[in-house]
């Protein structure tokens, strides 16, 4: 796989026919949050930006669920 660029993530959405703030919504996430990362105004190294721009396909990685984060930050913690 390899990794979008902003532009390309753009043009992507432009030749389906979906606006950005539609991605977002149907993804259930912030729209202001989207245009940020896609902006670079986010480093997206954890969290929510994170998962946008895997999301995006904009840097590789994975998605975790949140019970899944959650046993890990109770592994850490003991």
């Amino acid at each position: 796989m390899s990794v979008k660029t902003p532009a390309d993530v753009r043009a992507e959405l432009e030749r389906n026919g979906i606006s950005i703030a539609q991605w977002a919504v149907a993804h259930g996430l912030n729209t202001n949050l989207v245009y940020e990362v896609l902006r670079g105004q986010r480093k997206c190294v954890r969290g929510e930006s994170h998962r946008v721009a895997v999301m995006l396909g904009m840097k590789e990685g994975s998605i975790k669920k949140a019970e899944d984060v959650h046993l890990a930050l109770r592994k850490v913690a003991a």
